[in-house]
């Protein structure tokens, strides 16, 4: 059985979308019995049993699979720098020895480590999560680096097409390309009798009225201030948004939002709420506007409970390949608050329409964003494509 290593920026309690993945990848493949071990930076994460701190060099577990956490006291471009991490790496590629290596990308400065171990006998797979696009000096300082990542690479990992042919270096991929969608977390999303006792009140409390949800971080690429803008212009229509989560922008928010009694803040909710409003919903409102949203696993979930989707069309992002226009819901031209206003009239005054393309969503999520997508494709990719 194969040896495979993971190297991830950090890990699980460490929550963020690329540790998610790289946690999804070591349950995958635990359940096929592969021998792993991850190696990240350590980072300051307390998931109430488990406690990180980003100076310490720690080895321990997650989900039974080891994890090698490297500390650091120095950012620099977002980048984590460690004098430990180059003896860490070289430790664990000479005593482990890995058949494969999952680099997550982006990870520069671990990136020129792993290089100095190309001439060694592993297959390398390079999960191309984003390109490096805010950090313009790093970017341009690791050009010929990446490229050089790129030419050892075996394959070349996306989690949609987009990822792998938009990207500015989609050039040097050639025929590595190979698409391993992300998964959402279906035990998660299972409804118990409490959930569905709130969904029913959500739905008694609002009888007769179209209802939209947003889920996530009130920041700037989510949206927001677009959906709301789109919502004054739809007037007195009979409708009802409800936009959980909090963040920078919520004050701002609620200001933008005075006066539209269909707009309705509801903060940070429970996992037995959040499942609750997903299923009580007509309509999953997704506005995000910058590729900061690779895939929109929030989005994929919505759909999930057979909510149809409003988005808008990014360049580069994956939201594109996850919400289908006309087939799982309605994307929209970017940050165009008329055209997002019009598609939420459409599905608002159509329930036909809201049905047909809601029932399209969750069967595109049950198609290609399960866990047993994922398992089957990462398999596949070990066995069959490397």
């Amino acid at each position: 059985m194969k040896r495979v290593l993971q190297i991830s920026k950090y890990m699980y309690p460490f929550i963020g979308g690329v540790e998610q993945v790289a946690k999804d990848i070591a349950n995958a493949l635990s359940e096929q019995g592969y021998e792993q071990k991850i190696i990240c930076f350590n980072e300051d994460a307390d998931d109430g049993k488990m406690v990180c701190h980003k100076e310490e060099n720690t080895t321990d577990f997650v989900d039974g699979v080891e994890v090698i956490r490297v500390g650091y006291k120095l950012k620099i471009a977002s980048q984590s720098l460690s004098l430990h991490y180059k003896k860490a790496l070289d430790d664990v590629m000479e005593n482990f020895k890995p058949d494969v290596v999952i680099f997550h990308y982006a990870n520069p400065f671990v990136a020129r480590l792993l290089l100095r171990h190309s001439k060694e006998n592993f297959k390398l797979v390079v999960y191309w999560h984003f390109d490096i696009s805010k950090q313009r000096f790093l970017k341009l300082f690791v050009h010929d680096q990446t490229k050089r990542l790129i030419e050892r690479a075996d394959k070349i990992v996306g989690a949609t097409p987009i990822h792998v042919n938009e990207s500015e270096f989609s050039k040097y991929f050639g025929n590595k390309k190979y698409i391993l969608p992300y998964r959402i977390d279906e035990k998660s999303l299972i409804l118990d009798d409490i959930d569905r006792e709130k969904a029913s009140l959500i739905r008694m409390k609002y009888s007769g009225k179209v209802l939209g949800f947003f889920i996530g971080r009130h920041v700037p690429y989510k949206g927001l201030k677009y959906l709301i803008a789109a919502s004054k212009e739809l007037g007195n229509i009979n409708a009802k948004f409800f936009i959980a989560g909090s963040g920078e922008l919520t004050e701002s928010l609620k200001a933008q939002a005075a006066g539209d009694d269909k707009i309705e803040f509801i903060g940070r909710i429970s996992a037995s709420d959040k499942r609750a409003y997903l299923e009580a919903c007509d309509i999953f409102t997704f506005p995000s506007v910058t590729k900061n949203e690779a895939f929109g696993l929030a989005l994929a979930e919505g759909m999930y409970f057979g909510m149809p989707a409003v988005t808008y069309h990014i360049n580069g992002s994956g939201v594109n390949y996850v919400n289908l226009d006309g087939v799982t819901g309605i994307e929209c031209p970017n940050a165009d608050v008329s055209a997002y206003a019009n598609a939420l009239k459409r599905l608002i005054e159509d329930e036909e329409l809201r049905t047909k393309l809601g029932t399209q969503a969750r069967e595109r999520v049950l198609e290609n964003f399960t866990a047993e997508n994922f398992k089957e494709n990462m398999v596949k990719l070990l066995e069959e494509e490397l």
